[in-house]
């Protein structure tokens, strides 16, 4: 599945108020969502000396799920396609290692 299609098909599912003009409740949503692979991360360092399991794995990998959904749904809400902002980041990490700015800060970098 290409990121299009994936960003098409998500929209069929968002429901949430002013959809279509509402950047906020994305975004919002695209927090949270982050905030949980984090906290998932947290309890394999915390609970099972960061044992990495398949089972743990794919329980953040739906977490991971709920963070594209979001953020192709952000996307969408200022007008741009998951490609478009996929390139867009793929052309400014060339950039940078052409110009050999990859690490430290800033984003005119």
């Amino acid at each position: 599945m290409d990121l299009n299609t994936y960003q098409e098909q998500a929209a069929l599912t968002a429901l949430y108020p002013g959809r279509g003009s509402n950047p906020i409740y994305p975004a919002l949503g695209l927090c949270g969502e982050a905030g949980e692979v984090a906290d998932k991360v947290k309890k394999v360092i915390r609970d099972h000396e960061g044992s990495f399991t398949d089972e743990r794995c794919h329980a953040i990998a739906l977490e991971l799920g709920d963070v594209l959904w979001y953020v192709a749904q952000l996307a969408h809400e200022l007008g741009y396609s998951l490609e478009s902002v996929a390139q867009a980041n793929l052309d400014k990490l060339a950039s940078r290692a052409s110009r050999q700015v990859i690490s430290g800060s800033g984003d005119e970098r």
